[in-house]
């Protein structure tokens, strides 16, 4: 099911996730401890929605199923248990105790 844009963007915001710009909207995810990682998708400028093809590659590209996309998009999936999924597949390391 396409979603909008700006929903999108907005819950990635709120999930650790900070903006850049450059010829698309890109976004970065930061870990809880503040550290940059390798985890980062991008919506096209100008886009009001985004069909189920781009939402699934931007699923792969935050190291999620297309269903876990779609819950950290609706927000129950919280940042502490996404990240928690980020850790489980080496894409974030795990915090220091």
């Amino acid at each position: 099911m396409p979603r909008k844009q700006p929903d999108v963007e907005k819950s990635l915001l709120n999930k650790g996730f900070q903006a850049g710009g450059g010829d698309h909207n890109y976004f970065f995810y930061y870990s809880k401890a503040g550290k940059k990682t390798i985890v980062r998708t991008k919506t096209s400028h100008g886009s009001r929605e985004i069909d189920d093809n781009l939402l699934a590659q931007m699923a792969k590209q935050c190291k999620l199923s297309n269903k876990d996309f779609g819950l950290l998009i609706e927000c129950p999936l919280s940042r502490d248990d996404y990240e928690g999924k980020l850790i489980a597949v080496g894409a974030v390391a795990a915090p220091q105790a």
